[in-house]
């Protein structure tokens, strides 16, 4: 449970300044970025991202005058008292909800390890703020946390931030998702984004998996994801080359290079399974470049979990980027899936498939934000950095102009998944058992060699045993003749 919360100073109290001096709306609503750390009872704060405005140019969040009440609407007309108290009445705040969830999806994706959306903050003064339903502010919270993926973790707790610039002060409040219910917390300020520690690796991964007839795209990528989830969860690290275990501590505040080691894999290959009910195969491969924040006074053993849920979230982020571009542009008629060059992966029907088809995922690129900390962005086959820093600027606010130089690819390579077909499953199986039994062209000389050379050895051995057995007939008759004529 979640008993105080403490902030980055110099960023947030730099975002306030910032949102005071320049004109902003007397209302605001942004995210809350940070962690919930499950080592402690506090959570971190590093930064406060404003949700901008809608496709039609509308605040996220805005004021909506009071309604008088009956009473007040009887003597609006009698005197001015009743007009006076009613102008009086704060405004409340009203939100879209769906385009601040929005927001924090998008947020999300950018994010690495170590960081995520953990709540909401409110630019609002005093009396607007109270004025606004306790309901309102909780169902804007559940609603950006159902949008925002949470691998890996079981809070159920997020924050609300209030700002207040009339007066001017600071209050958070702890929004319990099962009940709904907000109560107020400590909030103090420290020193956090130049104390994090980094964790990196990168996660190299091959699966097979059978599928089965009329499973979708969408369900047949999600079971590869978990099935990598379950082989990562169980992978033992080494930092920095030295085996992680228990209450290991680490002295040094450079990056720090981290490597998983996978267990045996026990289950059988695909082509030995039962083909029993097989619509297609799913050949997934690639590398994830990973990396997580470790703030201060946290265990290494949350760096590590920080490490695998970036991994898993990575590799999530690159299925909805292919899934939202594709419901994007659905133009692509089904009937056509097979001659068109521009195949949907999501689109393939692998019973229908006559060659495999391949594809491949997003790459990840890191992009510099605060004191040296990075945030990610995906690039399909045809984007360029240029793209990335574009959508980071709208999504993340970056006000800094950025060199391409300063942009790590760490991924040299995409992720590819090769769809196979039925007959290709068995047509495989059928050559590798041929592959098997028969020698490669580059093998066939010396194969022909050896085949010459056993020949000659058994003309050799025919060729003997005819002479020993002529021999011993031969000396069989003298025998027989030295004998009768000595009789």
């Amino acid at each position: 449970m979640v008993k105080a919360v403490v902030a980055d100073e110099a960023r947030i109290k730099a975002f306030e300044d910032g949102v005071a001096s320049s004109g902003a709306p007397r209302s605001q609503v942004g995210l809350v970025v940070g962690k919930l750390s499950a080592s402690s009872d506090r959570a971190l704060v590093y930064s406060l991202l404003p949700t901008p405005p809608t496709d039609a140019g509308e605040p996220a969040c805005s004021l909506r005058a009071a309604a008088p009440s009956a009473g007040k609407a009887k003597s609006k007309g009698g005197g001015k008292g009743g007009a006076t108290s009613s102008s009086d009445a704060p405004p409340t705040l009203q939100f879209d909800v769906d385009w601040v969830a929005e927001h924090a999806r998008q947020v999300s994706r950018m994010l690495l390890g170590g960081m995520s959306v953990i709540g909401i903050y409110v630019w609002a003064s005093e009396g607007s703020f109270k004025a606004t339903s306790p309901a309102v502010l909780s169902q804007v919270i559940r609603v950006v946390s159902q949008a925002v993926p949470c691998y890996g973790s079981d809070f159920d707790e997020r924050l609300l931030i209030h700002l207040s610039y009339s007066p001017r002060r600071w209050a958070c409040r702890i929004c319990e998702m099962a009940s709904g219910s907000l109560r107020p917390c400590d909030f103090k300020f420290s020193k956090l984004l130049t104390s994090l520690q980094t964790f990196r690796c990168t996660y190299n991964f091959e699966t097979r998996l059978n599928v089965v007839q009329a499973e979708p795209f969408k369900k047949v990528m999600s079971k590869a994801i978990s099935h990598l989830t379950k082989e990562v969860q169980n992978a033992k690290a080494l930092i920095d080359g030295v085996l992680f275990l228990d209450g290991m501590t680490i002295t040094s505040e450079s990056s720090h290079k981290v490597d998983f080691l996978l267990p045996f894999k026990t289950n059988l290959p695909v082509g030995e399974c039962s083909l029993e009910g097989v619509a297609g195969l799913l050949l997934f491969a690639g590398s994830v470049s990973a990396l997580a924040y470790l703030g201060p006074k946290e265990s290494i053993l949350e760096a590590i979990s920080d490490l695998k849920a970036d991994i898993i979230a990575s590799l999530r982020s690159r299925l909805d980027i292919i899934l939202d571009d594709d419901e994007a542009d659905d133009d692509l008629a089904t009937n056509d899936v097979e001659n068109s060059l521009s195949l949907k992966a999501t689109l393939v029907i692998f019973h229908e498939l006559r060659e495999p088809y391949s594809f491949s995922f997003p790459r990840r690129i890191l992009i510099p934000w605060l004191d040296g900390s990075y945030i990610c962005d995906y690039l399909q086959q045809s984007e360029t950095t240029k793209d990335a820093l574009e959508r980071c600027k709208e999504v993340i606010s970056l006000e800094t102009d950025l060199e391409d130089s300063s942009i790590l690819e760490p991924e040299v390579a995409a992720a590819s998944a090769t769809l196979e077909s039925f007959w290709d499953v068995v047509s495989g199986a059928s050559s590798r058992a041929r592959a098997r039994a028969e020698p490669s062209p580059k093998d066939r000389p010396s194969e022909q060699a050896n085949s010459s050379r056993r020949a000659q050895g058994s003309s050799f051995s025919i060729l003997a045993a005819l002479f020993v057995l002529l021999v011993a007939l031969l000396v069989g008759y003298m025998f027989a003749f030295s004998a009768n004529s000595k009789t």
